[in-house]
């Protein structure tokens, strides 16, 4: 083991590849904090997290000013000792997505560097379930993209060899919702996957509506139909559906995802390993959705969340929607319609170094060590 004696911190400001729009947002930017550690032997660990456009200066300066200096001087291989002590020294303002998100860039970081100085890679170093996973795609199933567009985009994942896609609904008319999903459903047959997903913006009454609708077109889950918080509702969703209920994107603890689980209110998890705080609290989320017989597909993160998917049993499918590519030199493993998890050490992502510096936010880069 060795201390650590340095962080250096920043941000980019990544704007998505294609238009990305639901049923309450478009998203027009992804603020992405970096956290480089680095120990007493000179090992390095890269971590980061992400935001919707919003945000992301809060995060950082959350890290540089509370949760930064902790880390020096720390024995980088106690991560869950570490994670815990943060959690604790920002119990103001936790559970919430800010301070979520500022410890995800800590805790990836603090893993990459485990697995670096093991010499291996995450998914291994995380449990070893298995090396690869089927990919369904989101990006051709945006809310704003016609129906023949949305057609086309199913058909050509399909033949690419993905298991599913991934439709966004809310349309002001439910009829509207189901003359698109009819569409896709009639070209890509019955043993393609079709998942739906609200984004959270249905009433009860309006998701039960959209519930038997949707299992008249053999919906894989539907995901985020009403507001995160309100697990009530979900349950008594659950019960009424012949579609499985899908949630995790919005919630920031292990504790949020055990009252869904003990309630029967989600049958799919898509925990998010930058909203719940890291890799560690990932796999804890993880390991208790299989104490319940319950799949992860997590949410986002493609280019982190194909090592965690593929470390545990019950990783089912990886979401398919490139993040990092302007400032990375790595990409996904896809092969016959499965990622296939990095073999190298580490998180698995190459980083261009280059590009971050061109692409950093003025005023965001800073750092911290022994004696600063």
């Amino acid at each position: 083991m060795a201390r650590i004696e340095r962080i250096a911190l920043a941000m980019v400001d990544l704007p998505p590849q294609t238009l990305r729009t639901d049923a309450i947002q478009s998203f027009v930017s992804q603020e992405t904090p970096l956290l480089t550690i680095t120990d007493a032997d000179g090992a390095e660990g890269t971590g980061y997290a992400y935001t919707i456009g919003t945000g992301g200066p809060a995060v950082m300066s959350l890290l540089r000013d509370t949760l930064a200096p902790r880390l020096i001087g720390r024995e980088a291989e106690e991560i869950e000792a570490i994670w815990r002590d943060l959690l604790f020294a920002t119990h103001a303002t936790a559970v919430g997505a800010i301070t979520s998100l500022a410890l995800a860039a800590v805790d990836t970081a603090l893993w990459d560097l485990r697995c670096r100085r093991a010499g291996l890679p995450l998914w291994r170093m995380a449990g070893g379930a298995k090396p690869s996973v089927p990919v369904y795609s989101t990006e051709g199933g945006w809310l704003h993209i016609d129906t023949p567009a949305l057609v086309d985009d199913a058909q050509a994942v399909q033949a690419q060899g993905f298991a599913g896609a991934k439709v966004k609904i809310g349309k002001p008319h439910l009829a509207e919702d189901a003359a698109r999903l009819g569409a896709v459903r009639a070209t890509v047959g019955d043993a393609f996957h079709l998942m739906v997903d609200a984004n959270q913006a249905f009433t009860l009454n309006a998701a039960m509506m959209r519930a038997d609708m949707l299992a008249g077109h053999g919906i894989t889950w539907f995901e985020e139909p009403m507001p995160a918080d309100d697990i009530g509702a979900h349950a008594r969703l659950a019960a009424h559906s012949r579609v499985p209920v899908a949630v995790g994107e919005s919630l920031y603890s292990a504790s949020q995802f055990k009252d869904y689980l003990d309630r029967g209110a989600a049958s799919v998890v898509q925990v998010d390993a930058a909203r719940i705080g890291g890799i560690t609290p990932w796999l804890k989320v993880a390991h208790m959705a299989e104490a319940f017989n319950i799949p992860v597909c997590p949410h986002f993160l493609m280019e982190l969340h194909v090592s965690l998917v593929c470390a545990v049993p019950n990783g089912w499918m990886l979401e398919y929607i490139p993040q990092l590519d302007a400032i990375t030199t790595s990409r996904l493993d896809l092969r016959d319609g499965r990622a296939h998890a990095p073999q190298t050490p580490g998180l698995g992502i190459d980083w261009d170094w280059q590009a971050i510096a061109a692409r950093t936010v003025a005023g965001s880069a800073s750092e911290i060590a022994q004696g600063g």
